[in-house]
Parts: C-alpha cells; structure tokens; sequence
C-alpha cells in the first residue's frame, strides 16, 4: 500500500475515533442529567411520602393536573382514552419506518421513500409529542413554557425530552441520508439517543396512574426492545472485522426490533 494512502486511512480512522468520542461524552452527559433528574425527582416523592401532610398541600399548590382541569386528568376515563390514542399513532409510524429499514437491510429495491422514512417519520413523531403530548402542556395547555419543561411535572419533562431527542436523530439522519454529511461519525446519533430514550423509559413512570404497574411493566418491555435495537443498530455499523453478511443481520436485527417496538406501542392500554 503507498505510503500516502496509509497515511490518508490512519487519519480518517483517527478523524472518526475522535468524533464519536465526541457523540459518546454528549451521550453520557445527557444519560447522566437524566439519571440526576430522575434521582432528585425520586427522592423528593419519598420525603413527601414521609410527610403526607406536605404532600397535599405540594399537591393541591403544584399539580397541573389537578389545578388547570378541575379533576384528576391522570387515570381519568378522558385521559386514558387521550393517551390510549397518542401511543398508536406513534407505534404506526414506528413500525412503518421500521418496516423500511428492514427492507434496506434486506437488500430489496432501494426508494427514495425507503431511505428517507426514518428521518420524516420520526421528524413527524418529535413535532407531534412536542405539541400534543400533554393536553395542559405548552404550547396546546394553560402551562406555560418555563412551567412545561423546568416545572414539578416529570411526566411531561420526560414525554418533552423524548420529543427532543426524536427531532435530534431526525435531523442527523436526513442530513446524512441526502448527503449533506459524509463523516461515519454522524451514524452515531441514531445509535446514541436510541439508548438513550430507551433507557430512559425504564424511568418513566404514571405514579398517580390506577393502572401504574401495568404501564411501566409496558415502558420496560419497550425500553428493552430499545435497547436491542440500539445495540443491533451499533453493531451494523462498528463492529471491527465483521463481514458483510454479518453486518446485514445486524441491520435486520434493527429493523426487527424497531417493527417490534411499533407492534407494542399499537397494543398499548391502560
């Protein structure tokens, strides 16, 4: 091999190291802040919990729930039935995109459509549980923007992180998909913040839902099949020395598990 071309592959292999050192030390930092948010958030449900007299008066004071809708919104036959038909609308999409991405793993007659689905879809999955994911939350509900994303509500903290984190994949997988980016690292972000929002759904939790157990029972199936989808989806793409008959099950692992992840959201009930 000519020296110069020696040269040129060490410092690709070496542009992309640093790179993705850079994705990881984002990743961890923002895996940490939820880790720390949900900390704190556990330990003050626990110091209420210890003094239930404070409690009720936090949550006569704080819950926006309660104070914007005159009732309790959460577990209510109105509530149930708003979340009820949010989750399949998402597990359509998701399963769709999935279904497309199964397909490229598959080798099948690569579309423009195709190639283009995960980024539109979840683009449009990001956008919607931005403004609809909660019925008091900004910008749809009487709360304002400060309240809905640095109040006491961690319910609707958390659905408003997921949209973020789904708008993010969107827009490095478009540009990277029409070939505005070029660099390998840029196929970090769709194995990173998968980990991450399936790892936070294991925190995500309806405490003043009726049917709680059931649905973080749900929320760990899905932060499961997130997970593996994730870690298939990272394999395909970095797994030293792998061939290619290797990496395409991988790539059929990834879309599996994100058509098995649309199949539970389409399921879902509380």
């Amino acid at each position: 091999m000519p020296h110069s071309e020696h040269t040129a592959r060490i410092s690709v292999i070496g542009g992309s190291t640093y790179c993705m050192r850079g994705w990881s030390s984002l990743t961890c930092a923002l895996f940490l802040f939820i880790l720390s948010f949900s900390w704190i958030s556990d330990a003050q449900a626990q110091r209420l919990q210890t003094h239930p007299e404070v409690s009720g008066q936090i949550e006569t004071a704080n819950d926006p729930h309660d104070k914007h809708t005159g009732g309790g919104w959460e577990g209510s036959p109105e509530g149930i039935a708003y979340s009820e038909f949010q989750h399949p609308i998402v597990g359509l999409g998701d399963a769709l995109f999935g279904l497309a991405e199964l397909g490229q793993a598959l080798q099948y007659p690569r579309l423009l459509w195709t190639r283009l689905a995960l980024p539109t879809i979840l683009g449009a999955i990001g956008v919607y549980n931005l403004v609809w994911s909660d019925h008091d939350a900004w910008p749809i509900g009487s709360l304002g923007f400060v309240e809905t994303f640095f109040g006491q509500d961690r319910e609707i903290i958390e659905h408003k992180l997921c949209a973020v984190l789904a708008l993010a994949i969107a827009v490095c997988e478009a540009l990277r998909r029409t070939g505005r980016v070029r660099h390998p690292a840029w196929a970090a972000p769709l194995v990173l913040l998968t980990l991450v929002g399936s790892l936070l759904l294991f925190a995500h939790s309806h405490v003043n839902h009726p049917a709680a157990a059931r649905i973080d029972l749900h929320h760990a199936l899905l932060g499961s099949v997130g997970i593996c989808a994730g870690l298939s989806k990272g394999l395909a793409s970095w797994l030293p020395g792998a061939s290619a008959h290797v990496k395409k099950r991988w790539e059929v692992a990834w879309g599996g598990c994100v058509i098995l992840f649309g199949l539970l959201l389409l399921v879902y009930s509380e």
